[in-house]
């Protein structure tokens, strides 16, 4: 009985303190101002977050957009049908207590994870031995390195004067060990934040243990357009992904260049596979259905028996989905046979590997690509100075100065979690509060890099065309490609009242 009574007011005066009034802040309340300069939303953001007590979440406004990824109102799913309501428009919140956390004292250097292929490996569940993945792994780990070293160079954590200090981890294509490196950066080594990887799958896995862990994971690999659309509050990607390029592509096939029968042919795998479902929907609902879609094992030499069926269905264009060395093979073997028609490419291929192995048939190729690598911006050329001096001699990277596209946004996105670390503290909670309601862009090397309400990166992407002798980017407004049309402003399309569409 008597342990029946304890047990009782106990909980009681869980309850009592549970029911308190979520309008109830500290008397003085204590910002903790960061020992950089920061904006004055910044600033504000700081002071909310840490006036909090663990029942109470901030009273900043959540992002609502009034479209998703710039998904033009012909290429919309069941169009026809005005849904109650649409996903992926309103920012997801976190409701726990971890802002309350207090910053650990015992702290020799300040962690950040790194997960990524950067070792060749041979699964059965990988279909045999990976492919290329190990060279984007290392390109993003090269990002990683010069960031954290900079960092370093200008003092480190600032408010404690320790060093930033790079965790890293192979991601060898098995979910299960992805998974497992992830609960060892989160638990054993006590990482404040993570950046990778570049599987699809792998990156699901990952970020929903990191939901768990309650874990800040920055993603500048993955372009699956449904990584982000698990709408997990405590994830980013800070480069564009496979349906906003898509979405470009196909205005580009279907608007500017008005062809009628474009044919796929892509890697078997989950890259290949997501990276052209908005094509060959976007191709249907414009009433151009893809005609054939063929899909190859990664790595195989001969492409006849896909050729073959491609030429029979009299294809205006082909698309091909999939990594820079099949993606070569597959325009050479289609030239010697006569087939002429325009090669249009995934961000993998816009690289010198493809020119490499294609030759003289590289010139006139079309390809997605999530940034403007040629853009006039002291920055980043700054930062080819800076990357090509630190890597020029390491045999770790094989001397390897080449700035593409995954060493770069590796080296925006570890920026911006240095960034966040600075600024908030050594809290998993408010890391991830202060990228997750910051409102105006990061001027980053690839350019501005802006979150949606899903903290997915919504700015520009490009196309991208090898002539004369090397690979040049546009814009859409470059080319003249027409846009379709767009929902007036305030309509998001869906039946719930809100002040959006009320």
């Amino acid at each position: 009985m008597r342990g029946f009574i304890v047990s009782f007011a106990l909980l009681a005066l869980f309850a009592a303190s549970a029911q308190a009034d979520p309008g109830t802040r500290p008397a003085n309340p204590t910002a903790w101002h960061p020992p950089l300069a920061v904006d004055a939303e910044t600033l504000r953001i700081l002071e909310e977050v840490n006036s909090l007590n663990p029942y109470q979440v901030p009273r900043l406004p959540l992002k609502n957009d009034e479209n998703y990824a710039h998904t033009s109102r012909d290429l919309e799913p069941f169009r026809h049908v005005t849904p109650y309501k649409r996903h992926f428009l309103e920012q997801m919140e976190y409701y726990g207590a971890g802002r309350t956390i207090p910053e650990p004292e015992d702290v020799k250097t300040v962690k950040i994870g790194f997960i990524g292929p950067i070792e060749p490996t041979v699964s059965v569940a990988t279909g045999g031995k990976s492919h290329n993945e190990e060279v984007i792994g290392k390109k993003m780990l090269q990002g990683c390195v010069l960031a954290i070293e900079e960092a370093n160079a200008q003092g480190g954590y600032l408010r404690r004067k320790i060093p930033f200090e790079l965790v890293v981890s192979n991601d060898n294509g098995l979910w299960g060990s992805s998974g497992n490196e992830i609960i060892k950066q989160a638990y054993k080594d006590h990482v404040w934040a993570i950046l990778g990887t570049i599987d699809g799958a792998n990156s699901h896995i990952a970020i929903r243990v990191a939901l768990k862990a309650e874990l800040p994971m920055m993603n500048s690999g993955d372009m699956d357009p449904t990584f982000i659309e698990t709408n997990i509050p405590w994830v980013f990607r800070c480069v564009g992904d496979d349906r906003q390029m898509n979405y470009l592509l196909a205005d580009y096939l279907f608007r500017k260049l008005k062809m009628k029968r474009v044919g796929i042919i892509r890697a078997s795998n989950r890259y290949g596979r997501f990276g052209v479902r908005e094509i060959r929907d976007s191709a249907r609902r414009l009433g151009h259905p893809i005609p054939i879609e063929m899909a190859y094992q990664l790595g195989q030499p001969d492409f006849s028996l896909h050729l073959d069926r491609i030429q029979a269905a009299k294809v205006d264009a082909v698309v091909h989905w999939g990594n820079a060395d099949d993606g070569a093979r597959i325009l050479n073997q289609m030239r010697a046979r006569g087939m002429n028609q325009p090669f249009f490419v995934c961000d993998r291929c816009v690289s010198r590997d493809f020119v490499k192995i294609a030759g003289k048939n590289a010139e006139g190729v079309i390809g997605c690509y999530p940034w403007n690598p040629d853009r006039k911006d002291p920055k980043l050329d700054a930062f080819r100075e800076r990357f090509q001096k630190r890597f020029e001699s390491d045999e770790k990277f094989g001397k390897d100065t080449e700035v593409e596209t995954y060493s770069a946004h590796a080296y925006d996105g570890m920026n911006m979690l240095i960034w966040a670390v600075q600024v908030a503290g050594l809290n998993r909670a408010k890391i991830r509060d202060v990228l997750a309601f910051r409102t105006h862009p990061w001027h980053g090397v690839t350019g501005d890099i802006i979150f949606s309400a899903a903290l997915d990166d919504i700015g520009e992407v490009y196309l991208a065309k090898y002539e004369n002798g090397k690979w040049q980017y546009f814009s859409r407004e470059d080319l003249a490609i027409p846009r379709g049309p767009q929902r007036p402003p305030g309509d998001r399309g869906e039946l719930i009242a809100s002040p959006q569409n009320p």
